[in-house]
Formats: structure tokens, sequence, C-alpha cells
């Protein structure tokens, strides 16, 4: 009981945070997930027995260029497609590959490319048609908690196929499902409490966000299995290290601003 308390107020000064950020500005929301990028390089680095503080260089440098400065619309795409391809790559080996290689090499480039690189687009999307939105994030961040709770609960209540048992015994189809379902229906009320775009338009981010935010979470789960521990941190009580909290909308991001740059162009 009294770990689902501190579990509870945990989470809910996690989002209290999060949104108040959100709300007051994009400097603000921005170097917020400056900072909550560090602690998550941190904990990954730890997963992978690394210790490079040129990193945190790298890390720095990203942030200034592509989410203060956003000096290159150019560079961005690059940086964009090269981050999707590192992500598939890593989808790849999830399926495929018993062992993720980045225990035995590239390293630097997974660290760079999938989780600094992820961060960065996050902080990029509320801006991705050049005005920021604060509309757009919070919603994001409502379908991932969306997803992520009711797949916790449909799966606990009525789950009884295995999603990836050997990654992660708890995941079940079934949770996928209600994780699914649920989100989209949250799109929906998104549109109708916002107006933002269309109903159309929340659904495919739910739907994307749904399926890359539950690779995200087992491709974590991987690197915290080959590492033999249970969570990637302590920071956060009843919930373990930020970036177990961040996992899903870490991975799902390059995928979201890359599906907002096809809707504008279409549009």
């Amino acid at each position: 009981m009294r770990e689902s308390i501190i579990r509870t107020i945990s989470g809910l000064l996690y989002i209290a945070i999060l949104v108040v950020s959100i709300l007051s500005s994009e400097l603000i929301f921005i170097s917020l997930f400056f900072l909550l990028g560090f602690v998550c390089l941190l904990e990954l680095e730890k997963l992978l027995r690394l210790k490079s503080y040129a990193l945190y260089g790298v890390h720095a440098i990203f942030f200034i260029l592509f989410s203060y400065l956003k000096f290159d619309a150019t560079a961005t795409v690059l940086l964009l497609c090269i981050t999707i391809f590192v992500n598939l790559f890593l989808v790849k080996d999830l399926l495929f590959i018993r062992k993720i290689p980045v225990f035995e090499k590239k390293k630097y480039i997974i660290l760079i490319f999938y989780l600094i690189s992820s961060i960065v687009f996050l902080t990029l999307i509320p801006t991705y048609n050049g005005v920021f939105n604060p509309v757009l994030i919070v919603g994001v961040f409502i379908l991932i908690w969306t997803n992520d709770t009711f797949a916790f609960i449909v799966g606990k209540n009525f789950g009884k196929n295995k999603l990836y048992e050997k990654i992660s015994p708890n995941k079940t189809i079934e949770g996928f499902a209600g994780g699914l379902l649920f989100s989209c229906l949250g799109g929906y009320f998104i549109f109708e409490f916002t107006h933002y775009r269309n109903f159309q338009f929340w659904l495919g981010m739910a739907i994307i966000l749904s399926i890359f935010g539950t690779l995200g979470d087992l491709i974590q789960s991987k690197f915290k299995r080959q590492a033999g521990v249970k969570d990637s941190g302590k920071l956060m009580p009843g919930h373990g290290g930020l970036y177990d909290r961040l996992d899903s909308i870490i991975f799902s991001s390059p995928f979201i601003y890359a599906y907002l740059l096809i809707v504008e162009y279409v549009s």
C-alpha cells in the first residue's frame, strides 16, 4: 500500500513538472529535456557499462544546434534519417538476434543516434512547422501515457497470450491491443477537446505511439536484461529510473516527427 502511494505521488509530480514546463514556454520545455537527457544518458551508460564524458558534450552540442538554434532544416532531416535507421536497426536486433550487439560494439553510435538525437526530436515535435504548439506535445504525452496505462490494466486483467516472453514476460498481446484501442480513443477526445487538426491526424499519432512506444519499451527491457538489472536507476521512487519512464516516448519521437513532416507536406 505504501509503495503504491509513493509510486502515485512520484508519477503525479513527474507529470505536473512536465506539463507545467510545456505550458510555460518553448525555452523552459527544451531546457527541461536538456537536463532529463543528461540523466537518461547517465542511466543508459551504466546499463551499457560505458563511461564517456565526451557524450555529454555531444548531447549539449546537439541540443544547442538542433533544439535551441534550429540552425539548418536539411541537417535536421539528415539527422532524422540516421536516427530512424539506427532505431530500426535496434528493432531488427530485438526480433532476430539473441544479444543486442551494442554490448560488444557500436555503443557510441547507439547512444548518440538512439538516445541523444531521439530526445532532440522530442523537443522539436511542438515546433515541426516553425511555431511552438504546446497542445501538440501535451497530446503526444497523453497518448503515450494512455497506451502504457491501459496496456498494463488490460494485460493484467485479461492477458493470456505473451507478446514477447523472453524479453518482457509481463507484456501480453491483449495488453498491447488494449493500449492501442484506448490510445485511439484518447486521440478522439484530444481532437474533441482541442479541435487541433482532425481526428485522423490524432488517430495516426496514436497508432504510431502505441506501436513504436511498445517497441521502445521492449528494446529498453532487453538492455536491462543483458545488464542484469530490474530498473535503469532509482531517481523516481516506485518507478525506477528516468529512462524507465521515457523509453517509449524517446524511441517514438523521431517516427512522430517524420509523421508530422509528411502530414505537413501532404497538406
